[in-house]
């Protein structure tokens, strides 16, 4: 009787022990997978980020061209 019931410990000791390693590896898998998504989603935010200050900074750079030659004493 004795022996039965160390082996049912032992056993649900194993499985105990199985199943928070089995925690463990999703949770690195999950963390992972959303670094990956998370990197992948960023790129073209960084992308679209720099086309818009590229082109607020072009047609900042056209306004000042346009005031200039508006106030510039004509020839």
């Amino acid at each position: 009787m004795a022996n039965e019931t160390t082996t049912d410990i032992s056993a649900a000791v194993n499985n105990l022990v199985e199943l928070a390693g089995k925690v463990g590896q999703q949770q690195v898998e999950l963390v992972a997978n959303t670094i990956k998504s998370a990197a992948a989603a960023v790129e073209p935010l960084g992308k679209a980020a720099q086309e818009l200050t590229s082109n607020v900074f072009n047609a900042l750079n056209e306004t000042v061209k346009n005031v200039s030659t508006a106030i510039a004493p004509k020839a």
